[in-house]
């Protein structure tokens, strides 16, 4: 029998996962999702569905510290049977056909329709409403077609995914110090060490790994770092202002991100950078060391350079952020304090 991942019902709703082959350590399934037969998961694979429903055909793979996540009340994430997602991929709110091959790095974006038989190279992204079409590889951000892909190629592309040993989850830096609200949450399955900080409803969501080292990681009020994102003071603290949103899969070191601003999906953040208040760093981004990313635009790219002033539209978005992750807050917070008490009893 498989080791059990993580589970956490969302509004009360309880994952179904029949025949799962394996749940590596700390792998996490949290409210509405429903899996089909024989899937199996890696170390700090999280599928998380509250705002809407993650439903995934048969034989899904999920690689290490791979997350697959909705768009709340907007986009289900639905995937078709044998489906294969590398390593610290992310797979978001989205339908993703049968016999897809998702490589390392890779990223999903919302509304995105991936026909079946797709393969994205490592590092590909997805941009929001893509559609990309069948039986085609597909690299680069955005993600832009190569050339057709026959199902031998795509066979072997999935089995080197599929035969990747699961890492160790990272080792904790050592104990924690909590310095929390009683309204803010950390997800059982998430490591945190050293000082860490942390406002009213700020919330670090599933398989996120924090390590203040010999410094302190601060989390402003109302402020997230979802899940799979890795925080690390490797020279001097990590601070995330108030009203900041750190998505899916993103990596900080010792940097700063301001009040209103946005980290996108899959970015890596390096020491020293100062992300100053409204601002809106794309999905997949680079930025480097000491780097300050100046209010008001939207920066992208590796490195990451200035896109384009923030418009009405992107700034609003980042509120309705807030918003939707504080009520996950309650709710998961309310959900994981019920558990352990069920657990204290035996």
């Amino acid at each position: 029998m498989a080791e059990q991942p993580f589970i956490l019902p969302y509004h009360g709703i309880l994952p179904v996962y029949p025949e799962l082959r394996i749940a590596g350590p700390r792998s996490a399934l949290i409210g509405r999702v429903t899996l089909g037969p024989r899937a199996t998961l890696g170390t700090l694979a999280l599928i998380r569905a509250d705002g809407h429903v993650v439903e995934t055909g048969a034989d899904f793979h999920l690689g290490d510290w791979g997350t697959v996540h909705i768009a709340h009340e907007r986009y289900p994430t639905i995937i078709g049977d044998g489906v294969t997602v590398g390593p610290d991929a992310v797979v978001h709110a989205c339908t993703v056909g049968d016999g897809c091959v998702i490589e390392e790095d890779a990223i999903i974006l919302d509304g995105s329709v991936v026909e079946s038989g797709v393969v994205m190279e490592a590092g590909a992204i997805a941009f929001p409403r893509s559609r990309l079409e069948a039986d085609t590889l597909y690299a680069g951000a955005p993600a832009k077609p190569v050339r057709r892909i026959d199902e031998a190629e795509r066979a072997a592309r999935a089995a080197r995914l599929r035969s990747l040993a699961s890492a160790p989850p990272p080792p904790a830096g050592g104990p924690a110090r909590l310095d929390i609200h009683p309204t803010s949450f950390i997800a059982a399955n998430s490591s945190v060490s050293g000082i860490f900080r942390a406002g009213a409803r700020a919330s670090v969501l599933f398989s996120c790994t924090l390590d203040a080292r010999g410094s302190e990681i601060v989390l402003g009020e109302n402020s997230n770092i979802q899940d799979n994102s890795v925080v690390r003071c490797t020279d001097g603290p990590v601070v995330i202002a108030a009203n900041a949103v750190v998505g899916h899969n993103v990596a900080l070191e010792s940097c700063t991100v301001g009040t209103g601003s946005l980290v996108g999906t899959g970015s890596r953040v390096a020491p020293g950078t100062v992300v100053e208040p409204d601002v809106l760093l794309a999905a997949g981004a680079r930025t480097q060391k000491g780097q300050v990313l100046e209010s008001g635009f939207l920066w992208g790219g590796n490195p990451a350079r200035r896109i384009a002033p923030l418009d009405d539209k992107k700034r609003d978005m980042i509120p309705w952020i807030i918003a939707t992750y504080c009520e996950y807050t309650a709710d998961f917070l309310a959900s994981q304090q019920q558990a352990a008490r069920r657990a204290s009893l035996g």
